[in-house]
């Protein structure tokens, strides 16, 4: 059965980590409500390109557009079966914003299924709700991790971790083993 999935984004979110997922769960029949606070369906948020070169950091590059199809300021959370938190330098600001920690606090207390990458881990750490759970991020936030009382999965960068109804992921490479272990979480069954 379908699930509807509501996808927290804001400016300067990883490219690869809005529109992959955004796609991937569009094709496999899911609905996906992309919102971003002080935006409305039809908006769009900038990308950042982020990758691994070489350097002691990944690099940052300008991305597309990617257009929400939902106003965040009419969204209800109960009507939607899971969330989805892609990285970027989104969640650094998404963070400091009550109702988007609200939002994260209701899936997390009706225990619905959330996906997290990269640096999504920061909206997590501070909704407060990795306490006693195993979350994988970005390496640059294992250490929020640990100060909101979670334990960091120290996996490789295409590898995901589930723990319980929460999916998370280190960055974009992990894509594939991230969104299928989503995929099992919501029950979604894919037949060759």
């Amino acid at each position: 059965m379908a699930k509807k999935l509501l996808m927290l984004v804001g400016d300067y979110v990883e490219d690869y980590e809005v529109m992959v997922p955004f796609q991937a769960l569009l094709a496999v029949g899911h609905a996906v409500h992309a919102v971003c606070p002080d935006k409305k369906a039809g908006d769009f948020v900038a990308t950042a390109i982020h990758d691994f070169e070489g350097a002691q950091t990944y690099s940052e590059k300008p991305g597309h557009r990617f257009t929400l199809n939902q106003d965040f300021a009419t969204i209800d959370p109960a009507a939607y079966d899971a969330l989805v938190v892609p990285g970027g330098r989104a969640p650094e600001y998404l963070r400091m914003n009550p109702r988007v920690l609200e939002i994260v606090q209701h899936f997390h207390q009706a225990d619905k299924p959330i996906a997290a990458i990269c640096h999504g881990a920061q909206l997590l750490a501070a909704a407060g709700i990795l306490q006693g759970k195993t979350c994988s991020a970005y390496p640059a936030c294992a250490a929020e991790v640990r100060l909101a009382g979670g334990t960091y999965a120290e996996i490789g960068i295409d590898q995901a971790h589930t723990d319980g109804k929460l999916v998370t992921a280190p960055a974009w490479p992990a894509h594939p083993a991230w969104i299928a272990q989503f995929l099992a979480v919501l029950g979604t069954k894919i037949q060759h």
